[in-house]
């Protein structure tokens, strides 16, 4: 018979149990590290050659692909009361998507000097049409600004907005060594611009207006404007802006409201505090695409204006904050665009097309959230209108072509075709 020995027993390691804080600290490496890997892939994947093209590409596609899904959704309703076609909206979208697709691939394969030739005359061309406008305009919601051209209703300050920037951005080209001057600063651009404002203003178009005092003030800034400069010209601008305000009761009243649309509701506050609604019934996914219930009658121009409070009732606050980040996304890789390039008509004409379209957006998003006035501007790319969508698109193709023609981007394209063709070359020999 055996017996325990003591001796071995207490010779033996006692079983212990490893603390939680060091449980803790081993899963917060790990998460950290991973954290860090995951971060070091994305700086690699931004800092490639083709990175602001790609980016670029994506983001302009996927905002088009939504924006067609949401005028469908948005329209539906409408299309089936007035046309008894629940997709006529969005088959005149289609067909300006058709058009503005090869649009937008000519203005990314078009030299630089092709575009630059074409700046006066496209700025020439969008003060006759702003001048018949004022003359012989259609109204529409109040506002003079559509141009009947046969069986086509077109809105010339959305052309205005691209003509425009690629004016003032091949003066400040030619004018680059003399910008210190503040003679060679304001001449032509600033009186040029104030003529298309003002011609925007006959037809009491108080938000395309501001959308062009914003490209205004943001090619002075990256040109280098003096600080009081800005300053005068933001007086300016709000006395103007307020003048008009309180010259109009139908604006008024609206500016006056938007603050607490609920005052108001069954008047004035009833396009914002619909779009609220639609906002806070989507919540954090949303209701589902089709699902809206604004969209029957209760939300004011829901395929247009207000598509972003659609947006939100059905995709909930990712949809919307997706949206908003990739028109951020547009933005960040058009401003490595413009900071990487020797050429300063590409670095004027990128950042003067980044203003307008985020601009522009915000001011559309500030409008639905109610922490701006209801001023009846389309968010781009997304909304219905092919008179805004067409020259958003060619922007977007004029920025990728400025993307795709970067030494380095060029350079790897050009590699790429080359590896391609060697592999299609030993394809056929094998």
């Amino acid at each position: 018979m055996t017996t325990a020995n003591p001796e071995d027993a207490s010779a033996r390691p006692a079983r212990t149990r490893a603390p939680l804080g060091s449980g803790i600290a081993a899963a917060w490496h790990s998460i950290s590290s991973g954290i860090a890997s995951a971060w070091r892939s994305v700086r690699e994947a931004v800092d490639k050659p083709l990175a602001s093209y790609y980016l670029l590409l994506g983001s302009s596609a996927l905002l088009l692909t939504i924006g067609l899904i949401m005028v469908l959704s948005a329209s539906s309703v409408r299309s089936y009361l007035v046309y008894d076609d629940s997709y006529a909206v969005v088959k005149r979208q289609l067909l300006w998507v058709v058009i503005g697709l090869p649009a937008a691939w000519v203005a990314s394969r078009l030299p630089i000097k092709h575009i630059r030739r074409l700046a006066y005359p496209g700025f020439l061309v969008a003060l006759v049409l702003l001048g018949l406008v004022a003359r012989f305009g259609v109204a529409v919601n109040g506002n003079k600004n559509w141009l009947a051209l046969g069986p086509f209703t077109i809105q010339p300050a959305e052309i205005a907005k691209l003509a425009i920037v690629l004016w003032a951005a091949n003066i400040y080209a030619h004018k680059e060594r003399r910008l210190g001057e503040l003679h060679h600063l304001l001449v032509p651009v600033v009186p040029g611009l104030f003529a298309v404002i003002a011609l925007v203003l006959v037809g009491r178009d108080l938000g395309t207006a501001m959308v062009l005092a914003a490209i205004l003030l943001g090619m002075l800034w990256v040109v280098g404007a003096p600080m009081r400069l800005f300053g005068l010209s933001l007086s300016v601008l709000g006395v103007a802006a307020i003048a008009l305000a309180a010259t109009d009761p139908e604006r008024l009243n609206r500016i006056t409201h938007f603050t607490d649309p609920f005052k108001d509701y069954t008047d004035a506050g009833w396009q914002p505090a619909h779009g609220l609604y639609a906002l806070s019934t989507g919540q954090w996914f949303g209701e589902g695409i089709g699902a809206s219930t604004q969209k029957w009658g209760d939300l004011p121009e829901a395929h247009t204006d207000y598509i972003f409070a659609v947006l939100g009732e059905e995709l909930g606050l990712v949809g919307t904050l997706l949206v908003v980040g990739l028109f951020f996304t547009i933005a960040y890789a058009a401003i490595r665009v413009a900071l990487s390039t020797q050429d300063p008509f590409v670095r004027y004409a990128t950042f003067g097309i980044v203003v307008w379209l985020i601009g522009q957006m915000m001011i559309n998003v500030g409008m639905v959230l109610a922490v701006l006035p209801v001023i009846g501007i389309p968010l781009p790319i997304v909304s219905y209108g092919g008179s805004a969508l067409l020259p958003s698109l060619v922007a977007l193709g004029l920025v990728i072509g400025f993307a795709r023609r970067e030494p380095e981007a060029a350079a790897a394209l050009a590699a790429r075709r080359r590896n391609r063709s060697a592999g299609l070359s030993a394809s056929t020999r094998g």
